[in-house]
Parts: structure tokens; C-alpha cells; sequence
């Protein structure tokens, strides 16, 4: 972050503005509701919504993220593959047309 934006952002953060970078974006009426009745039944703010929304987002979007999410599953569940179900997999995708 350069010098005048740091700065600006101290300013902006005294004279009691939520930190970070600001912007406009379009959405349909329907989504603009439901975000409207989560924020007031959670008790945050639209853009507590909006932000949480889009790190989320981003998060299941990233490969890096969804690679560390399943090698995170398979560490918790373990690593043994139950013959059974590896059968049944093995059924299920090759009568799957891909």
C-alpha cells in the first residue's frame, strides 16, 4: 500500500468510515433482498454481508483453497479406502457418461 493511500485510509478510518476499498456494484432485486434480511437478522452491517459473501466465494473458487479444504477432510476422516465403497465408486463412474 503506497504512502498517500495508507494515509488515506487512517483518515478515512478516524472519521469513522469502515476501512478498505469502497465500490459500487449492481446485483438483482431478489439477491439485494435476501442480503438485506440476513444482515438485519445476523445484526451486521450490508457490507459485513457482502464481504463475507465474496471471501467465500473466492475461497471455493481457488484451487489452492479447495485443494487444502479436501486434503483437510481426508486427514480428518482418514486415508483408508474401504473396499466396499471403492467397488461401488469404481461401478458408479464407469456407467457415468463424462
Amino acid at each position: 500500500m503506497t504512502q498517500n493511500r495508507r494515509e488515506s485510509a487512517a483518515v478515512v478510518a478516524l472519521a469513522g468510515y469502515t476501512p478498505g476499498m469502497k465500490t459500487a456494484v449492481s446485483v438483482p432485486d431478489d439477491v439485494f433482498d435476501s442480503a438485506e434480511r440476513l444482515a438485519r437478522r445476523e445484526g451486521r452491517s450490508r457490507s459485513e454481508v457482502y464481504s463475507a459473501a465474496l471471501r467465500e466465494y473466492v475461497a471455493r473458487h481457488s484451487p489452492d483453497e479447495v485443494t487444502e479444504t479436501l486434503n483437510r477432510v481426508v486427514s480428518d476422516v482418514g486415508g483408508a479406502i474401504d473396499p466396499f465403497v471403492d467397488q461401488a465408486s469404481t461401478r458408479i463412474l464407469e456407467k457415468t457418461a463424462w
